[in-house]
């Protein structure tokens, strides 16, 4: 039976430009990847802020799957903004602009009926708000958290402070390195869950994830999936995220296979997100689809000892 999942982060309108082409006002944001990707898999129970040019076609992307919208507030102001550039290296982007508008003043009010959830996920946000959703939350069974470069620099002490309360932390490669102070990602793991979360795992895009075993016993690796259509790597992080976790709530384990597991189906999703701009190729994907291009990973992966 799937735990419903609580996820907290934004919900935003993105312009992205590529090499292969541009998009320009779609639909984007932490929680907007995480929870139509973990939908596949279990509830997810929304926490997030727009504003009133938020419509009822904009809110159709949510419609269909099990996401529950009771905690998403619509206030006076615009919506959440952010405009980026990619080159041919699709790991790294400029930043045009970000308007923050009406995130800028969220404030997480958990619904009630959402304060038992028992999965729980942070995406990127202060971590001083990370911390007072956790506050308001009733025991969950797990609890995992992103975060980034500015808020390691910024509020290293609240996050710090928010780590110790995490069962799992979803951050990149070199997130994790300026977050541990050591350039190599083996030592970086060792120190970070050092700082709280049993589990560590690593997104390296083009390179695949690594993660570290809750049972202490080294690493998991995954490869990423090599493909021949690559739009938008926007959001992949955070559909990772949401097949990751949504794996995890739709099992009901967190040995170290379920969670092996549910790094193949975060990176199978994360596979799809990228081949169309925002949510294009999320919001046409079946279950179907999914499972055979996890049978792909097992296959990339699989070799016999002679």
């Amino acid at each position: 039976m799937s735990l419903p999942i609580l996820a907290v982060g934004s919900v935003a309108f993105d312009s992205i430009k590529t090499p292969f082409g541009e998009a320009s006002q779609v639909i984007g944001g932490a929680a907007t990847y995480f929870s139509v990707a973990a939908s596949f898999f279990s509830t997810v129970r929304v926490v997030a802020v727009v504003g009133e040019d938020f419509g009822e076609e904009q809110m159709r992307v949510f419609g269909g799957r099990p996401i529950d919208l009771a905690g998403l507030e619509r206030v006076p102001g615009s919506t959440f903004r952010w405009k980026g550039e990619y080159g041919f290296d699709l790991n790294s982007r400029e930043t045009i602009y970000t308007h923050l508008n009406v995130f800028d003043r969220f404030e997480p009010k958990i619904p009630e009926e959402y304060r038992t959830s028992p999965f729980v996920f942070l995406g990127n946000i202060q971590p001083g708000l990370q911390r007072d959703v956790l506050d308001q939350v009733k025991t969950p069974r797990l609890v995992a958290a992103d975060t980034m470069n500015f808020w390691i620099e910024r509020a290293l002490d609240d996050l710090k402070q928010v780590l110790r309360r995490v069962d799992i932390l979803i951050i990149n490669d070199s997130e994790a390195r300026e977050l541990a102070d050591h350039p190599n990602l083996v030592k970086a793991a060792q120190r970070i869950r050092a700082m709280g979360p049993r589990i560590l795992v690593i997104k390296r895009g083009e390179h695949g994830v690594l993660m570290t075993r809750p049972s202490g016993d080294g690493f998991f690796a995954a490869p990423a999936m090599p493909l021949e259509t690559v739009f938008d790597p926007t959001g992949a992080g955070d559909t990772f995220a949401g097949g990751f976790i949504g794996y995890l709530a739709s099992c009901g384990e967190l040995t170290d296979a379920a969670l092996c597991r549910a790094t193949i189906y975060g990176s199978t999703l994360a596979s799809f997100s990228v081949e169309d701009f925002s949510l294009g190729r999320l919001l046409t994907l079946t279950r179907p689809e999914i499972d055979r291009r996890v049978e792909e990973f097992k296959k990339l992966t699989h070799f016999d000892v002679v």
